[in-house]
């Protein structure tokens, strides 16, 4: 039997929200904020958060830097549950920080990697990676430093019999590359949003990205906000709508919903009870600020995910 449920390689940091910022933002101005929070972040410690928070056996590979922001991360990470024994502290590098400056109907992420991209190939415990059933990767082209092997990553992970995940996230630099298609099929489910299933797919046709991809993944997941989710598998699709909640904060919606899937996949549910609880974690995420503060409160979430 398995020792973990899933595990995940990828980053961490703490992500610093301002809320009800004025847009356009003038420079050299200073510009006043309605609110502010401070929450655990990064799509891949969001993902095992929220993960853990659900009732699987999470463990995690990821580098910190031996800081303040690096420990309280590991430490809202690890009440969740999530397994940190094969963590990394790096003493050279500081802990990667995002800052979201939240406007009416968009927002501005500013990241400054540090230890996010610093996690190397040989950090990697494949015993311990692969003692899990299934592999989970997210922000692919913000890990630098392992980017040229995460193709030998996923198949290994293949060869050893794990089920795999990836979340690419955006690409900061705007190339969509990064070996891409050489990882592809080593992926069992990708999860992309509409605007990276293009991006991947180099069109600005959707319905032509949906063909590329599905063409290369065993099942295809794309994230399409209001509107739902939507699933391909065997040539077969599959949608499922939003749930409908008030929003606060929008921040790890879409990571949550990875989280939600997963979690019904881990369990062996349907491809459409993984859409549609997905749904639900995605939208359950969007009533705290940032993308694990919701999922801290087992009551609520207990109470909202039993509508499934």
């Amino acid at each position: 039997m398995s020792n973990l449920d899933i595990a995940i390689a990828g980053e961490i940091n703490f992500d610093l929200i301002l809320y009800g910022l004025p847009q356009p933002m003038p420079t050299e101005r200073e510009l006043l904020a309605s609110s502010f929070s401070m929450t655990l972040g990064s799509s891949s410690a969001i993902v095992a958060h929220n993960l853990a928070a659900l009732g699987s056996r999470v463990g995690f590979v990821t580098k910190v830097g031996d800081d303040a922001f690096g420990q309280m991360a590991l430490e809202r990470l690890g009440a969740s549950g999530v397994d940190l024994s094969k963590i990394i502290r790096s003493e050279d590098e500081a802990s990667g920080v995002t800052v979201i400056l939240q406007h009416e109907r968009d927002r501005h992420i500013l990241t400054y990697l540090g230890t996010i991209s610093a996690l190397r190939f040989q950090d990697l415990d494949f015993e311990y990676l692969t003692s899990a059933r299934h592999f989970h990767m997210s922000s692919l082209f913000l890990q630098r430093e392992l980017l040229a092997r995460v193709p030998e990553v996923f198949q290994r992970m293949k060869g050893a019999g794990l089920t795999t995940s990836l979340d690419t996230n955006d690409d900061p630099d705007g190339h969509w590359d990064g070996g891409l298609e050489a990882i592809l099929p080593y992926v069992d489910i990708l999860f992309p949003n509409e605007r990276e299933a293009m991006k991947m797919a180099r069109t600005d046709n959707l319905e032509a990205a949906l063909v590329w991809l599905s063409a290369r993944v065993k099942t295809l997941v794309v994230k399409l906000g209001s509107r739902g989710a939507m699933a391909i598998h065997e040539g077969q699709r599959y949608n499922a709508p939003a749930a409908k909640v008030q929003v606060v904060d929008p921040v790890g919606a879409g990571d949550s919903f990875d989280a939600g899937f997963l979690d019904q996949f881990l369990r062996g549910a349907d491809l459409q009870t993984c859409l549609t609880f997905g749904n639900l974690c995605g939208a359950f995420s969007t009533t705290a600020s940032g993308g694990t503060e919701a999922f801290r409160n087992s009551t609520a979430m207990r109470a909202f995910l039993g509508s499934l």
